[in-house]
């Protein structure tokens, strides 16, 4: 177990088996954690270990292997809440992923409490998952988006925040942008929000994998994020909310679990979180989950943080020296987190993605679902590199290199 001051990169490596692989001859050098984080052996171990020894349904059996089920996945929501401080695990509802934790309150709150002429607020760097699911609900019930801004910095233009919560009713914001790296101040917006009469979701999936998120402090009303991203498995997500909105929503699934008492014409619902929670959940994922959370917890996020800071204070210093490269967002890395957008002059990014992937070097190129912010940025992709706990300083001389090599190419 790490237990340094500071996050040792080198001794993180060894817990991740695929980080030993070789591409095109050369070590992998992976810079795409923003997309997906790999895995270390110990969550990849506890899902097999489910699957080997007590694989059965939670919550339905009285035997022992579903009871052991049962208490592991349940102890996964415990370990998730802290990890966030929630007040109560009751308010950690389980989901796929952040989308469908976007989306289940844009169904279950959303239709229940936007109405025509409702404004909803957002803002021009979303993901496409906290920007889709609005425009289905404006059109649905005819309601209103409109959206802040960002300035040549990527940072958001909150300088008409008040005026422009005028009338909103739900602001809809990322914790940190997945392409331009800017991490928002969601304090002081929710803050703003909650003085308008707004309420606020926050995606928080490029925040909790990267630094320590308290989502009580924060003062948000939904927060969601996703495993995948966070050294977990894929197919486990988390929407927490206030408990006091989460009893008052309707159901997002009706099936099995999420109900009291089923009679043929009528059904009462389960206690939170099963509410929310229909059919067989993802037991072995969630209980991947909670192996992840005690992964990261050893680091501690503060410095999971302080080492993502490390890396990309050296990657701006290092990408810059690369002639015409136009770097995309904030410069400063304490509002920044650990992903660089950047284009090359005369090489396109998929063309550069391709390139350097002959080196072992995985980055990712596209518009990283964030096409209106492409839009705003002028530019139809960009290429993006990501960093997390296993990567170290010499990958970004690798990835230098990497463009260098590409450049000649294309020279």
């Amino acid at each position: 177990m790490i237990q340094t001051r500071t996050l040792n990169a080198e001794a993180a490596r060894a817990d991740f088996p695929i980080l030993g692989r070789r591409i095109n001859g050369k070590p992998l050098v992976y810079l795409d954690s923003a997309a997906t984080s790999q895995k270390p052996a110990v969550v990849i171990d506890t899902m097999d270990d489910y699957y080997r020894r007590y694989n059965a349904n939670p919550h339905r059996g009285v035997y022992a292997i579903s009871e052991e089920a049962t208490a592991a996945y349940e102890s996964a929501r415990q370990r998730v809440a802290t990890f966030i401080n929630a007040a109560s695990p009751k308010e950690v509802i389980f989901t796929r992923n952040t989308t469908e934790a976007i989306n289940l309150v844009r169904y279950s709150w959303g239709r229940a409490n936007i109405r025509s002429g409702d404004r909803i607020l957002l803002t021009e760097m979303e993901h496409h998952s906290n920007l889709v699911p609005w425009q289905l609900l404006a059109q649905e019930v005819n309601a209103t988006l409109s959206f802040l801004c960002i300035d040549d910095d990527g940072l958001l233009e909150l300088e008409q925040l008040d005026r422009q919560l005028e009338g909103v009713r739900l602001l809809a914001i990322t914790h940190q942008s997945n392409t331009l790296g800017t991490i928002n101040p969601i304090k002081a917006v929710a803050e703003a929000a909650h003085r308008a009469g707004a309420l606020v979701l926050v995606d928080g999936a490029q925040a909790v994998p990267h630094m320590p998120v308290d989502v009580q402090e924060l003062g948000a009303d939904f927060y969601a994020f996703s495993g995948h991203k966070m050294c977990g498995p894929t197919g486990i997500g988390v929407l927490w909310a206030r408990r006091s909105l989460l009893e008052s929503m309707p159901p997002f699934l009706g099936g099995g679990d999420m109900i009291r008492r089923v009679r043929l014409n009528e059904a009462t619902w389960n206690d939170l979180p099963w509410k929310f929670e229909a059919g067989t959940p993802s037991v072995a994922e969630g209980i991947g989950l909670g192996a992840a959370v005690d992964y990261l917890t050893q680091f501690g996020m503060d410095r999971v943080r302080s080492h993502e800071r490390t890396l990309v204070d050296y990657a701006m210093e290092k990408l810059q020296e690369v002639p015409g490269i136009t770097i995309y967002g904030p410069r400063d890395s304490e509002i920044h987190g650990g992903a660089i957008s950047f284009t090359l002059a005369n090489i396109h990014p998929h063309d550069l993605a391709t390139l350097v992937d002959r080196e072992g070097i995985a980055v990712r190129a596209g518009h990283h679902c964030t096409q209106p912010l492409m839009d705003r940025l002028g530019v139809a992709a960009t290429t993006r590199a990501s960093f997390y706990i296993y990567n170290r300083v010499d990958e970004v001389d690798h990835l230098v290199s990497g463009i260098q090599k590409a450049q000649k190419v294309f020279a």
